[in-house]
Order: C-alpha cells, then structure tokens, then sequence
C-alpha cells in the first residue's frame, strides 16, 4: 500500500494538479474569509465553509476521475492486478493519496479560526468541528467519485459523472421536498430502490441469477408488506431520503453547532461502502 500511496501523490504534484486544486480552494476560501469574518465581522469561519461547500463539487471530480480511468486507458491496471499486492492495497493506496491532497487545504483552514481570534471573539471549537466534518464530507465524495472512475477508462466521462451525482447529493435537500407522500408512491420507490440495488449486485458480480433473485424477493416483500398495513409506506421516501442527505450533517455541525454521532458513522459508513464497491469492480475486472 505504502508503494502505491507514494505513487499516486507524487504523480498528483508532478503533473500540477495538487498544487492547482490546493491553492484553487485555499484563495476561493480566503476570499469568503475576507468578505465574511474580516469585512462582515461574523466570528464564525464555519459560515465560509457552508458557502464554499459547492465547491467540492467542481474540485472533486478533476481529483478523483483519473484514479482508475487512467489505468484503464493506459492498460496499466493489468500490471497493477498482476502485481504481487493486495486489491484491497491498491484501492486504499489510491483512495488516502487524494485523501492527503484533499487534506492540505483543510489543514490550511485551521489557521482562519487563529485569524479571527486575534481580532475578537471567536468560536474554535466549533469552527474546528466543522473543518473536521468538511474534510470528512470530502472524503465521502472523493470515494465516489473513485468508484466512478472504476466503471470507465475515459477520464472525462468519469469527471462529468461524478459531477452529476456530487450535484443531486448537492440538491438533495431541495429534492426532497418535492417528494410524494403517499403509501403507493412509497410502494413505487422502494421497489425503485430495490431494482438500482439488484443493477449494482449484477453490474459487481455478473450473475444474472442472483440478482434476480434478490429483485424477487425484494418485491414480493413490498408486496406483503402493502398487504399487512400500507401505511407503513406513507412518507417512507422522505424519511429515507432525509437519512441519507450527507450535507445536512456538515449542516447541523457549521450552522447549528450539533454534532451527531450517528452523523459521522454515516460519513464512515457510506465511505466505506464506496470503497468497498470500487473493489468489487475492479475484481470483476480482473477476472473477466
């Protein structure tokens, strides 16, 4: 892993794109930094990092999306699975290099909250609560944007892709409101959820079978379900979807100074579980 990881960040540097992506999101905050703490006199630096969280919708993708499209172009993954190291070694190499990159920045913010207390009151526990939280809600999306790269050779399709999907998770919140709330529309959305389930089992195994048996079984379980007491499906959407909005954790820590422990769990979790697919493609690859 060690390797790998060394590998990888070099490569980030070497080519300009670390120090792009590092001094990009260093003076965009410094400019919120100016306009808010400085000139406005808010004593919060949290209040930056919600304005600027957009932003990791444009830097993550130019990080994350020749993580393995690259490999796959160049046919260097062949080397990389052929070698004597761990798949798990690999994924892990790549992911904590762009995590290091990604790190830097966030690193550099610890110095605002310094900044503001020199001029007067300031909130550092929170605002350091908040770096960690913003570091943390771009380590879920560069695990994303990681699997994405899996799934292409074309570095650009894996940029765009995970731009789009960075955007809903963005928009999640607004989106939820247009939800419907009734018991069959929570009917509709579970068997939904549970055929893009089946897709990504059958798209990491191949194994049409075994997909469609899970596909069975998750409908006839809705199916049952709506039999035994339909109202369990009313509103289910929006509760679902409130879960998983991963911005709002970020939300409650920087504006409203709550730190959920459940919060960061679905930070870790939901990481984890990207991570996990990444190898699952990447073995499928190796074997087909």
């Amino acid at each position: 892993m060690t390797a790998i990881y060394k590998r990888e960040l070099k490569s980030y540097f070497q080519s300009m794109t670390g120090y792009v992506l590092i001094a990009f999101l260093v003076i965009f905050t410094g400019i919120y930094f100016m306009a808010y703490n400085l000139n406005s006199g808010y004593p919060y630096f949290s209040y930056v990092l919600m304005n600027i969280n957009y932003v990791l919708i444009i830097i993550i993708p130019m990080l994350t999306m020749r993580s393995f499209a690259e490999e796959r172009k160049n046919k260097t993954d062949q080397l990389l699975l052929a070698a004597p190291v761990k798949l798990f070694d690999i994924v892990m190499g790549k992911y904590l290099a762009m995590v290091t990159v990604f790190a830097v920045p966030c690193l550099i913010f610890c110095i605002f909250p310094i900044i503001i207390k020199s001029f007067g009151t300031a909130y550092l526990k929170g605002d350091y609560l908040s770096i960690l939280m913003f570091f943390l809600l771009g380590c879920v999306y560069l695990a994303i944007g990681m699997f994405l790269s899996s799934l292409t050779e074309s570095q650009i399709i894996a940029a765009v892709t995970t731009f789009g999907v960075l955007l809903l998770i963005y928009l999640w919140g607004g989106l939820i409101n247009f939800l419907p709330t009734s018991a069959t529309s929570g009917m509709t959305g579970i068997v939904v959820f549970v055929t893009i389930a089946t897709l990504i089992i059958y798209r990491m195994t191949g194994n049409w079978m075994i997909a469609g048996i899970i596909e069975a079984i998750g409908v006839v379980a809705v199916v049952i379900v709506s039999f035994v007491k339909s109202s369990l499906f009313e509103n289910i959407l929006v509760n679902i979807m409130k879960k998983l909005y991963l911005a709002d954790v970020f939300d409650n820590v920087a504006y409203n100074k709550l730190f959920d422990v459940s919060g960061l769990i679905l930070y870790l979790t939901v990481a984890g579980v990207f991570i996990f697919l990444t190898m699952q493609s990447i073995q499928k690859r190796r074997w087909s």
